[in-house]
């Protein structure tokens, strides 16, 4: 009988596998900036956690895929084709693939960014 043996797996020392942790602890925010935090990218797609500073944004811009924004702590604005949409704790939207969009903080703000590739 052989032995089977599984490859090592890459060490994420910021997301542990199998253990409990609180999304909103793993990103702190920094004076005047976006700060983000990867928790898995694959060839499937990325979830990220974003923490901005009050009057940071991300820029318009367009993505190949739909991506989820999640609320996770502050207030935030998600402008969608030139539509905005103020969005607080709990709140959640979908930006769809291919059309311009940003993200400003109104306030001090930490998301949760899922894109999944189809």
């Amino acid at each position: 009988m052989s032995e089977f043996k599984m490859a090592p797996k890459a060490e994420n020392k910021a997301f542990p596998t199998a253990e409990k942790f609180s999304l909103i602890d793993k990103v702190t925010y920094a004076e005047g900036s976006v700060v983000s935090k990867i928790i898995i990218r694959n060839e499937k797609g990325n979830i990220t956690l974003f923490a901005f500073d009050k009057g940071e944004f991300l820029s318009e811009h367009t993505a190949p895929y739909d991506a989820i924004v999640q609320v996770l702590d502050g207030k935030g604005e998600v402008v969608i084709d030139g539509k905005s949409f103020e969005l607080n704790v709990g709140d959640s939207i979908i930006m769809p693939a291919n059309i311009r969009h940003a993200v400003n903080a109104l306030e001090k703000f930490k998301m949760l960014l899922t894109m999944i590739k189809g």
